[in-house]
């Protein structure tokens, strides 16, 4: 699942692959914003995205399972 992570006062947004499901990554950011803590991203290949909770201005949380895309795809 792609993650999109737009900082504030940055013009481009931190986008990460992980293997989490939404609702993981949903209670992580909940728990991130209550606390006042850090949101922890969790990458596919072993990467490990930390963004503050206070300069987190929105999260945009792609397809669980993209569709494949070229010829043949089934």
């Amino acid at each position: 699942m792609e993650i999109k992570v737009g900082v504030k006062n940055i013009n481009r947004e931190v986008v990460v692959e992980s293997t989490d499901k939404p609702d993981e990554v949903r209670e992580a950011l909940t728990t991130a914003l209550a606390e006042d803590g850090l949101f922890v991203i969790n990458g596919e290949r072993g990467r490990t995205v930390l963004v503050p909770s206070a300069g987190i201005g929105y999260v945009d949380l792609g397809e669980e399972n993209a569709r494949p895309v070229g010829f043949g795809a089934v």
